[in-house]
């Protein structure tokens, strides 16, 4: 069985909207032949399509000659989506073509493109943070929420920014096949089957800067692989060869942020992956990502991926199929 993935792009397109989705397709398509994902890319013109960052596609066939069935239509997003808005070849294309898919998605701001052509009316939606207000004013119609790396409602998918469109791609192919192929292709790919918490599109990463010292990046290491470990300021200043009041100050400089918050932020992240990949009780969660108490965790979980350690794992847990 085929799975028909037709993606529409315009110039000045982000070429990652495009990019990523085909990659975790054709990765599926590669570990699994009878997964049958076959991309086709689609523009108002076929031909050359330029990309924002210069590169250039070629779409192979021009929209108004796209015909149904269509397993999932995506449109991509991008710096250029503004000048496309009254473009009806574009916007038109895109409402016809939405009745023979049986899902239509979205990655980015490819959610206007959705939204001009009246898929997302009286739908929950979202897009990429920064214009997230700019699409709720402009389609007061449409429930915007800013937060999640990407939204269901019905058969229309939307995605935040960028990158999500992996996640949203990555999504669609445990809808069809299962948890267990898009986790291999997760793992093929080096990219998380489930970003933690709600758009961390636009949160600060779990990771820190990178010290320029060798022994600072050595105590990173050995942070992030040993959680349950005495983390404290003394503990790790020993580790580094420094007096308590010179390593807190180097640490700070050369990171961005204090020890201890660095440890904490480490330990949330630990508590994560334990969520996700074991059904250990949450006591034992806690006394392996170093947090201790059940309620340690459930305050550090909260602060860090802004949901309770229980309801994450009933949304991530992995689960074999």
């Amino acid at each position: 069985m085929h799975r028909r993935v037709v993606i529409v792009i315009f110039d000045g397109f982000q070429m990652f909207d495009l990019a990523g989705p085909a990659d975790v397709f054709a990765t599926a398509s590669l570990l699994s032949p009878k997964s049958g994902y076959r991309i086709e890319v689609t523009a108002v013109r076929a031909g050359s399509v330029p990309a924002h960052n210069g590169l250039v596609t070629v779409a192979q066939t021009p929209l108004a000659d796209v015909a149904g069935p269509i397993d999932t239509l995506l449109i991509v997003g991008g710096l250029g989506v503004r000048d496309q808005l009254d473009n009806r070849p574009l916007v038109e294309g895109i409402a016809r073509l939405a009745p023979a898919a049986r899902r239509v998605a979205s990655v980015c701001s490819g959610a206007f493109l959705l939204a001009e052509a009246g898929l997302l009316a009286g739908r929950r939606a979202t897009t990429h943070w920064l214009v997230a207000d700019e699409l709720a004013d402009r389609h007061p119609d449409v429930e915007v929420d800013a937060d999640p790396i990407y939204i269901q409602d019905g058969n229309v998918w939307t995605s935040a920014g960028v990158s999500s469109g992996v996640d949203l791609a990555l999504a669609l192919i445990a809808e069809d096949h299962g948890h267990a192929l898009a986790r291999d292709v997760a793992r093929g790919l080096v990219v998380y089957l489930h970003r933690p918490g709600g758009q961390s599109q636009f949160s600060t990463p779990m990771r820190a800067d990178t010290p320029r010292r060798q022994p600072l990046r050595q105590l990173q290491a050995f942070i992030d692989a040993n959680p349950a470990e005495d983390l404290s300021v003394p503990a790790l200043a020993r580790r580094a060869g420094m007096s308590e009041r010179h390593f807190s100050r180097v640490f700070t400089e050369e990171t961005g942020l204090s020890p201890g918050r660095y440890v904490e932020r480490s330990r949330a992240e630990a508590a994560r992956r334990l969520l996700e990949a074991t059904g250990h009780p949450l006591d034992t969660v806690a006394r392996q990502s170093g947090l201790g108490a059940p309620e340690t965790l459930y305050r550090v979980f909260r602060r860090h991926w802004r949901i309770a350690p229980g309801d994450y794992r009933r949304r991530f847990h992995a689960k074999e199929n």
